[in-house]
């Protein structure tokens, strides 16, 4: 079934999840060679959530979709599509958004993930616009969902001071005519793959680069390409939906390092003031920081129905997103002001 002419795309329910143990800089001082002032004026991090022991990927996912179904016990009727963002997921196979559809009950809708690393959620709500366009779906579910905990050498002081566990879940569906998403911009580029990776079945990647056991990041490499990215994919998106900078609201941006989301707000011409950040206190949660910070935003009541997004992401690939969208509140997850409804679901 595809849509109506009299409607469009976007967002109909929301929900985030994070693990219940705080994680502080000074955690990290007491054990590798780094100071906690260090981390917090370099990243913007002071603390980041870890799953626990027996938590994985699937896990905080479905947590994510749970606190989705408190808001909107309804959210899920007629979504027939599961799409899991991660880089961290349980297994190869089975999918983990197929194991987080088992959960939920959404047995037997169609489940895959989809692996571009931070980038993730956005590039997984492009995708889910293009299902339904199709005619393949009705309403997708689009978890963004990590446990970057269990993959990252917590000894590794370029590495294991960045990122956290988290989740994010909404589903895409039919909204009023004027609302939801306007336009994508998607990419990415494989020359900067030695830049941020994680190591599968191959020991090297194409040109002989050798890979090590867990996350390996290039910092500097990865600091220039995310401002330029985020600059420049912000910019063509906004053009691309005949938009200026003037004409944002709030810009949604993946939660990396402060000192990115600076650089590359200047590059599109939206000020701080104007940015969803929550970093310091969840760090880098990888494809959940996205949609993390727009439920956050949503519960302390920035964000109202009308206004304009604009989200921007980057991640391994090396690979970038970005999505202008007009906010609709028509539905009960989707109304600022809602930080109660999560009370006893999300941590």
């Amino acid at each position: 079934m595809t849509p109506s002419p009299r409607s469009s795309l976007g967002i109909t329910a929301l929900g985030s999840y994070v693990p219940g143990r705080i994680v502080t800089n000074a955690e990290f001082e007491a054990r590798i060679e780094t100071n906690a002032e260090w981390i917090e004026s370099r990243t913007g991090i002071r603390e980041r959530r870890f799953a626990a022991p027996d938590e994985y990927t699937s896990d905080v996912g479905v947590a994510a979709v749970r606190d989705l179904l408190a808001r909107d016990p309804d959210a899920l009727r007629d979504v027939d599509a599961v799409i899991c963002a991660t880089v961290s997921p349980d297994a190869l196979m089975p999918s983990t958004a197929a194991l987080i559809a088992m959960q939920v009950g959404l047995t037997g809708a169609a489940a895959f993930d989809l692996s571009t690393a931070c980038s993730g959620f956005v590039y997984g709500l492009s995708v889910a616009q293009g299902l339904i366009l199709a005619g393949t779906a009705r309403r997708v579910l689009v978890v963004g969902a990590e446990a970057l905990s269990k993959i990252v050498d917590q000894d590794d002081r370029n590495t294991a001071i960045l990122f956290g566990d988290g989740a994010g879940a909404a589903v895409v569906g039919e909204v009023p005519l004027g609302y939801g998403f306007q336009e994508f911009v998607l990419g990415a580029d494989g020359a900067g793959g030695s830049s941020l990776y994680l190591r599968c079945a191959a020991p090297r990647l194409p040109g002989g680069f050798e890979m090590g056991e867990s996350v390996g990041m290039n910092g500097r490499e990865v600091f220039k390409f995310a401002v330029r990215v985020l600059g420049d994919s912000g910019t063509e998106v906004l053009a691309k939906s005949g938009l200026s900078s003037a004409d944002v609201d709030w810009v949604v941006p993946h939660q990396a390092n402060v000192r990115i989301i600076e650089a590359a707000n200047e590059r599109f011409g939206v000020p701080m003031s104007k940015t969803v950040v929550n970093l310091d206190r969840y760090g880098n949660t990888s494809s959940a920081t996205v949609p993390l910070a727009l439920r956050e935003a949503l519960d302390d009541g920035r964000v109202h129905g009308g206004h304009q997004l604009l989200l921007v992401a980057f991640g391994g690939g090396l690979s970038w997103a970005a999505c202008t969208m007009k906010w609709w509140d028509g539905a009960p997850s989707l109304v600022a002001g809602q930080a109660q409804a999560a009370a006893g679901v999300t941590a």
